[in-house]
């Protein structure tokens, strides 16, 4: 699918009421995750229709996607962002639109500064959105995409030294389209973070970029004493010849 055409797809799923649903939903993750990582540069990729850096403190926010409205065009798996660089990338529903989701993975993992932050979403698809998408019809967004399951993500995380450290499921009611039925079904968002947690229909993840250092190798001190050092006899004055011979005699037998 051409990336202009996805683009418009996705900003109008956005403006349906399961759309709306959902970003209610995934706006307050992503400013409670981004308002709390400190650096230089923060990228968001894909749906640059939306601001999903909005809550971040750092100064240099920039979209990247294939689109007119990016502020930087880009092929996801070929980054034109230097090793290392970016402290912060957020990740919306970005892989299950990839055609090669590991390789766009990768490409984040080496943009990360070390100790860096993402966030990433995906759709599930031990879901009842993931029921919809298996056997439904596969057009228009977000059915289109292949959903990637949790663990095969934390995998590939793992494998690329992307320590997750927070994550989350939510939306747990049907993909019905109107307003009336979302209000009916909405119930099943408390009771879904109790009694089935793992069938959210969306999954969030906040990764670090972990590199191993180098091991510190200290000194090897030696187990043996100093030897104490002795102190120098003081000279004493006397009187009589008789008297220097006593104190001579005195300092050689305390030596």
């Amino acid at each position: 699918m051409p990336a202009n055409s996805h683009w418009r797809d996705a900003s109008e799923w956005f403006a349906t009421p399961l759309g709306r649903y959902l970003l209610e939903r995934e706006r307050p993750y992503f400013d409670r995750s981004v308002a709390d990582v400190f650096g230089y540069n923060a990228f968001q990729l894909g749906l640059t229709g939306l601001d999903l850096l909005r809550a971040s403190r750092i100064l240099l926010r920039c979209r990247v996607d294939l689109d007119s409205a990016a502020e930087l065009r880009a092929d996801f798996r070929d980054l034109p962002i230097a090793s290392n660089s970016a402290d912060l990338m957020v990740l919306p529903h970005v892989l299950e639109f990839s055609e090669s989701p590991h390789q766009v993975l990768r490409e984040v993992a080496r943009v990360l500064r070390p100790e860096a932050h993402v966030v990433i979403t995906c759709f599930n698809p031990w879901s009842l959105w993931g029921l919809r998408r298996a056997f439904g019809r596969k057009w228009g967004y977000p059915w289109n995409g292949r959903f990637i399951h949790l663990m095969r993500l934390k995998d590939w995380c793992a494998l690329l030294g992307l320590e997750i450290i927070a994550g989350q499921l939510g939306c747990y009611v049907p993909p019905v389209t109107t307003e009336k039925w979302l209000g009916r079904f909405a119930f099943m968002d408390g009771a879904g973070d109790r009694w089935w947690p793992f069938l959210g229909s969306v999954y969030f993840l906040q990764a670090v970029k972990r590199v191993h250092g180098m091991r510190v190798i200290t000194p090897r001190w030696s187990d043996r004493q100093v030897p104490t050092k002795r102190l120098a006899p003081a000279p004493k004055r006397v009187a009589r010849p008789e008297e220097a011979l006593t104190a001579q005699n005195t300092v050689t037998s305390d030596q």
